[in-house]
């Protein structure tokens, strides 16, 4: 009797950000192995910050993505000021958080729009979907630009912020500056309601995965800038013990390191962990768009994370809204940080999840060791476990289609391939 057995094969991932490849091997009705192959070189960042001023880390760290640099910029800045034994607070630590809004909303516009939905709705990618939906895209679009702006004017550019520093800013902008924001956003959180209603609509595959989920909780905010780290099994630790409960080691197939738990556990950090931990901290109306969206205050099916990333949009928006009304006199842009020898560390929730960097320093502001554990490479073990289950459960499907529908499930977690392939390992034995 002949073996049956057959690949699924994608050689390049379409619509996300950065180079990866997917296998899942199938043999007599069972997955065998699957594997999402990162290709793309890496960069070696912690490696170029190594002898570099505590300070320049903003700046470097920010040009790990295009996609998301505030978080990069800011979670280094905290982690310094941490080793530096200083606090921002009041105006400017506000200031941080409508910029990281900024960030956010860009982020999730474009994948909402551009990435993820052209997969429910039977489209190659978002410029065949805008074809025959020019105004879905172009509300999309309106989106990204309302993010766009908060980070121009908050951080310089639009891409790579160059305003950001150590202690806060460079510049604080005066209440007439953001001023024209306003407007923008009250836009641009009525088309944020128009997407949750829109993709709430989508027909999602029946697929509950048993994850665990982490990512920060703060007592009073959702989660941006601050928290502690916690997860649906009962973790809840202080940044500072991050390494502690955390470990990245190398995969034969990828140039990116994959995380899990000291247990060997894996894990999902990003919009679905986010939600899952702090729904109850939602503003008003995004709990009322996620409620009118069918979320229930758990949500486990990843297909369902676009409507999650939707209702994000909606609470970036309306907290960006609550920042401009409540900001009424420029602060003093910074406080001063002095350099000292010591650890810092810090934790954001970039827009695919929990991102955490750690620095060593020495007494004159000279960083000795780095470490930085971005969203994806977190995620990496539990997308092959998504991978693994959805085909497993559903090797019924012609083949074309349940290869599509694959690609869909790495398409959910939103990769950002760039940041994870910042570091491997490298040994040598000459003899």
């Amino acid at each position: 009797m002949a073996v049956r057995q057959k690949s699924l094969r994608v050689d390049v991932l379409a619509r996300v950000e950065g180079d990866g490849s997917m296998v899942v091997k199938i043999k007599e009705g069972r997955v065998t192995g699957v594997s999402l192959g990162i290709f793309e070189p890496p960069r070696f960042f912690e490696g170029m910050l190594r002898g570099r001023r505590f300070d320049e880390a903003p700046d470097l760290t920010a040009r790990i993505c295009g996609i998301c640099p505030v978080a990069y910029q800011l979670t280094a800045s905290l982690a310094m000021e941490d080793a530096c034994g200083v606090g921002v607070d009041g105006a400017l630590r506000e200031l941080r958080r409508l910029i990281y809004c900024g960030e956010w909303i860009e982020s999730h516009a474009l994948h909402v729009t551009m990435l993820h939905a052209p997969d429910f709705l039977g489209y190659e990618s978002g410029i065949h979907l805008a074809r025959d939906h020019p105004e879905i895209v172009a509300r999309g679009l309106k989106l990204k630009k309302a993010g766009n702006d908060i980070v121009r004017i908050l951080g310089g550019r639009e891409i790579h912020p160059v305003n950001g520093r150590v202690g806060g800013f460079f510049r604080a902008p005066s209440p007439d500056e953001l001023a024209p924001l306003t407007s923008t956003l009250e836009a641009a959180l009525g088309a944020a309601l128009e997407t949750v209603r829109w993709v709430a609509g989508f027909t999602f595959p029946e697929f509950e995965q048993d994850t665990t989920y982490v990512a920060l909780r703060h007592p009073s905010e959702y989660p941006m800038t601050e928290g502690r780290v916690v997860s649906s099994r009962g973790l809840d630790i202080s940044v500072a013990e991050f390494e502690n409960a955390f470990v990245e080691e190398q995969v034969a197939h990828s140039n990116a390191l994959h995380a899990h738990m000291q247990d060997g556990g894996h894990y999902n950090v990003g919009p679905l962990a986010r939600y899952n931990l702090n729904a109850d901290r939602l503003g008003p109306r995004a709990r009322e768009a996620a409620r009118e969206a069918g979320l229930g205050p758990v949500c486990t099916n990843p297909f369902r994370s676009i409507v999650v990333r939707a209702v994000e949009l909606v609470f970036a928006c309306e907290e960006a809204l609550r920042i401009l009304r409540d900001y009424r006199k420029a602060p003093p842009p910074c406080i001063a940080v002095v350099p000292r020898e010591g650890r810092g560390r810090a934790c954001t929730e970039a827009p695919r999840g929990l991102l955490f960097h750690r620095y060593d320093l020495d007494r004159d502001g000279t960083i000795r060791d780095a470490r930085i554990v971005p969203p994806t490479s977190q995620n990496l073990a539990t997308i092959e476990d998504d991978l693994h289950g959805f085909a497993q459960a559903h090797l019924g499907l012609p083949t074309e289609r349940l290869q599509w529908q694959c690609e869909q499930v790495v398409r959910n977690h939103d990769p950002c391939i760039s940041c994870a392939t910042h570091f491997v390992r490298i040994e040598s034995d000459r003899g």
